[in-house]
């Protein structure tokens, strides 16, 4: 390596957040923080507010993780995931946020990897994104 070339570290943690309520996009970054726990690179945050915008984002590629608001209008998110699960060919790992915790059946049809329900526990939202990226970076 020559004295000109950057060091580069570990490929940062690619999280996608969906809602249209940018509170609730607010405390998931919140909750979650610069990263997700010490032994993983930080993290990088895109945002959506609408459905086309999550759409074309995910078709990019690049995500470790996708957090979709199941409570979002005019879409949820637990439709949103199943149509990413149909259409992305080796989709990331989607966790949904339910509107209670007896909606975890719903985000099973829509074939999500993990859900928390609000109100939103900050140390279980982290603990899932965790376990998602570490699966998703083998």
């Amino acid at each position: 390596m020559s004295g000109g070339e950057p060091v580069s570290g570990p490929k940062p943690i690619s999280l996608l957040i969906y809602s249209d309520d940018s509170d609730t996009r607010t405390k998931v970054r919140m909750a979650i923080g610069k990263r997700l726990a010490a032994d993983l690179p930080a993290v990088v945050w895109t945002e959506c507010a609408t459905p086309p915008a999550v759409i074309s984002a995910v078709d990019a590629g690049g995500f470790d993780v996708l957090i979709l608001d199941g409570e979002a209008v005019p879409a949820g998110g637990m439709g949103i995931c199943r149509q990413l699960k149909d259409e992305i060919f080796e989709c990331p790992p989607v966790l949904v946020l339910t509107g209670r915790p007896q909606d975890a059946w719903l985000a099973t049809w829509s074939r999500a990897d993990a859900a928390v329900p609000h109100p939103l526990d900050p140390r279980a939202l982290a603990e899932a994104i965790t376990v998602l990226a570490r699966r998703r970076r083998g």
